[in-house]
């Protein structure tokens, strides 16, 4: 591994590229904060794509990328003389610090989840109104969700036990059932929002990632669904003209070889 003196160096060369990059490139030298927004986020889901596969290469060049974003942003940022990198990576320094009593102060904690409420309560002292104001509006839905539980549950509004979690999860499944019976469209989807939010939670008191779990299962059935149209492409069918029997059986021959193709 590269040492101290050969990381800040690494860090110098890309300060220095992106000064070269934002005074010569047309490209580089146009772009601002809000239009590079979107390319942000693009990163972000590669890099995480990348940690899901668990490819250790893939993620080190996606980290690559999503830092060089921050370091733009931060030269936009000394631009206008409001912020340069200094002061981000100063600012995430005191802020760690300050979040962090039980290390850089006298306050002693048990374990993780008092770390946690801790790191909560501190926000609250620091002049935030609600624990939930942290949570991005932008989020998708389901980290949204699995978002503000984490946040309500630091400040200890939570539920004491896996079990309650699923009995609640039951109630919501009844719940919308009735409206099902009903043919109740708009209480329908209420009913099946509160489903996956009891959903969610449950994955929380599972020590489950939600997202994460989903998106392996659209990755396993990515995997199988293409292997049924490879399938079919062998034998001259198209999927179309197939009964849905007829599928089923190349469907089931793919979770058979799901130990050898990682499906």
């Amino acid at each position: 591994m590269n040492s101290r003196q050969d990381q800040l160096q690494a860090f110098d060369r890309l300060l220095t590229i992106m000064d070269e990059l934002r005074e010569k490139c047309p490209w580089d030298r146009k772009q601002t904060m809000e239009s590079l927004r979107h390319l942000t986020i693009e990163e972000t889901y590669e890099l995480g794509d990348a940690i899901l596969d668990k490819d250790m290469e893939e993620i080190r060049k996606e980290l690559g990328d999503v830092l060089l974003h921050l370091v733009f942003y931060s030269k936009i940022g000394s631009e206008t003389n409001d912020f340069d990198i200094a002061d981000v990576a100063n600012g995430i320094c005191d802020k760690l610090i300050d979040r962090h009593p039980h290390i850089y102060g006298d306050v002693i904690v048990a374990d993780e989840e008092e770390v946690k409420r801790n790191w909560e309560n501190l926000k609250l002292k620091e002049g935030k109104k609600s624990v939930l104001e942290g949570v991005p509006r932008s989020l998708p839905a389901m980290v949204k969700a699995n978002r503000i539980q984490d946040k309500v549950a630091g400040v200890g509004f939570d539920w004491e036990e896996p079990k309650q979690v699923f009995e609640k999860l039951q109630e919501e499944l009844r719940e919308l059932e009735a409206e099902v019976t009903d043919d109740n469209s708009d209480l329908i989807e209420a009913e099946f929002g509160d489903v996956l939010f009891s959903m969610i939670n449950y994955a929380r008191f599972l020590n489950v990632n939600p997202e994460n779990a989903l998106e392996r299962t659209n990755k396993k059935f990515i995997k199988r669904f293409q292997y049924l149209e490879e399938k079919a492409a062998e034998q001259g069918k198209s999927l179309k003209d197939m009964s849905l029997a007829e599928m089923d059986v190349f469907w089931n021959e793919a979770k058979k070889v799901k130990a050898n193709r990682n499906f």
